[in-house]
């Protein structure tokens, strides 16, 4: 595997490599309950910046390192539109620079809800990145490791089948946009970014139209992301979506890059500079600890919901005191 530049596989010859045996079609039966436990105040990094290279290297020196470690890179490429539809590709590249500085192997596993997977990552120059980097791609529209989750008290009416891969690796780094989402979700940001590691189909069950159907839609978002805690978050918000999304909308251009350990606490601090830019009804609506999403999330034990938000340079103390008074003024 090390050998290879890139590899689009099926999860029984991944989960083989990494852990010795499949692990697909396991069925995991548990209470509603994180990976986890979250500390009890977290920590939001941000950064102002129009520099990615720089902001990625500088925010993920703030986590623990992963020198010799696997790592399941889940990243958004849910359409092939461009950023901030879909992760910038210096953003991708940064992170997998700083993980290969570590000597870390690193898996980027993706499916894209609005196309083809594998023809959303030829489109955004993914699978080239890849080559010339030196990470494995995994198309998890031809994927076969599924784990059906079932926990217990959610509002899955079959449970969900999880990918095994943010199961196997050493740990797991999520990156994700600033959007607002238009089909129901309100907002996209790391919570919504967890869908891409559910199955589209399973089984003859369709869990896309299952979730995006119901009226529970965004308390199932925060559901998923029981089944994995990830190691770090880092969210792109040099542009962003205030309306519309997830694949166009109204542009914004906050120039931040943020990160956290916790994801709840960074979707919250989403929220708060997309209602500093002004967005839609839905996501401006009451306390931002009331936003469905977030409300679940931390009522399911994700995040205590208490955390510090900390400017990463000097330019970022008046959008982290604005922030701060969106949140808790």
């Amino acid at each position: 595997m090390k050998r290879r530049d890139f590899l689009i596989t099926s999860a029984a010859a991944l989960s083989f490599l990494l852990s010795g045996c499949a692990i697909g079609d396991r069925v995991v039966e548990e209470p509603l309950t994180p990976k986890s436990n979250p500390p009890r105040k977290s920590v939001v990094y941000v950064l102002k910046t129009e520099r990615r290279e720089e902001a990625v290297s500088k925010l993920m020196q703030n986590f623990s390192d992963f020198e010799g470690s696997t790592v399941g890179l889940k990243a958004n490429y849910n359409s092939a539109d461009p950023f901030p539809a879909s992760t910038h590709p210096k953003t991708l590249s940064a992170i997998v620079d700083v993980l290969k500085e570590q000597k870390a192997e690193v898996f980027m596993a993706e499916r894209s809800g609005m196309g083809n997977t594998s023809a959303v990552l030829k489109t955004m120059g993914i699978l080239d990145l890849a080559r010339e980097k030196g990470f494995t791609v995994i198309d998890l529209d031809s994927y076969d490791g599924w784990v059906l989750h079932q926990p217990e008290d959610s509002h899955w009416k079959k449970g969900y089948p999880f990918a095994d891969i943010f199961l196997t690796v050493d740990s797991v780094i999520q990156t994700c946009c600033l959007k607002t989402h238009r089909f129901g979700g309100h907002f996209t940001m790391s919570l919504k970014n967890s869908v891409g590691m559910v199955a589209r189909r399973w089984k003859g069950h369709d869990y896309m139209s299952e979730l995006h159907t119901s009226p529970h839609m965004r308390k199932m978002i925060a559901e998923i992301n029981v089944s994995y805690s990830p190691k770090i978050v880092i969210m792109d918000a040099i542009k962003g979506f205030s309306h519309g999304g997830p694949e166009r909308g109204t542009v914004i251009e906050p120039g931040l890059m943020i990160a956290s350990n916790d994801r709840v606490a960074i979707d919250a601090v989403g929220v708060a500079i997309l209602r500093i830019h002004g967005t839609t009804p839905e996501v401006s609506k009451g306390s931002v600890f009331e936003q469905e999403q977030i409300a679940r999330a931390i009522e399911i034990g994700l995040s205590s919901g208490e955390f510090e938000i900390i400017p990463a340079n000097d330019d970022a103390e008046k959008i982290c005191s604005e922030i701060e008074a969106v949140l808790w003024g």
